[in-house]
């Protein structure tokens, strides 16, 4: 395992509605690569010729658990970026990182390398956009729904209040990425 010097990793983490996407999605199309927690699954899935059907998934993702342990997704993604530095990336966006588990484990992994930027927005404007995206709308006793499953059995809450940096997205777009922008600045991520 070689140590790789001025590898530096932003993790963006949230609650559902409140700009994760928005803010990985503005640092990829500025270049940076990303490893995608969600897509470790779908690959794994790939690889096994399996159809991408909630069922499948919920399958696969139980057989993985059991085969490599729960934390077998997270353990994928320290492999990505392992294998992203050695081939000479060193600013690399995580997406996806939820539980305490996994931020834990990046954190042992990366130990000043992780920067986690938590991306924050009032209850009510998170749930108003979840009844409002095109892909998987939610209704409101959905989103509450879902918040408390996240908190409760993803451990979602820790990474999110043990975060470096707190990004507001309540206001309009151009604010938001500008406060990406500065956190980016100020990590020297940019460099």
């Amino acid at each position: 395992m070689t140590h790789h010097e001025n590898l530096k990793i932003i993790a963006f983490v949230g609650l559902p509605g409140a700009g994760k996407s928005t803010a990985v999605d503005y640092l990829t199309r500025k270049g940076y690569p990303k490893v995608y927690f969600g897509g470790v699954v779908l690959d794994a899935m790939d690889k096994a010729g399996l159809e991408h059907t909630e069922k499948n998934e919920r399958t696969f993702r139980e057989e993985l658990r059991a085969k490599e342990g729960k934390d077998f997704v997270v353990n994928r993604i320290v492999e990505q970026i392992r294998n992203l530095a050695d081939a000479g990336q060193h600013r690399i966006v995580a997406d996806g990182l939820y539980t305490w588990t996994e931020y834990k484990t990046l954190k042992r992994a990366f130990p000043g390398e992780l920067t986690v930027v938590a991306v924050v927005a009032p209850k009510h404007l998170r749930y108003h956009r979840l009844t409002q995206r095109p892909v998987r709308p939610l209704t409101e006793q959905e989103a509450s729904e879902r918040d408390w499953a996240e908190i409760e059995h993803l451990e979602k809450g820790g990474p999110i209040a043990i975060a470096d940096f707190y990004i507001g997205n309540s206001d309009n777009v151009d604010h938001f990425y500008q406060q990406i922008d500065e956190v980016v600045e100020h990590l020297g991520f940019n460099r």
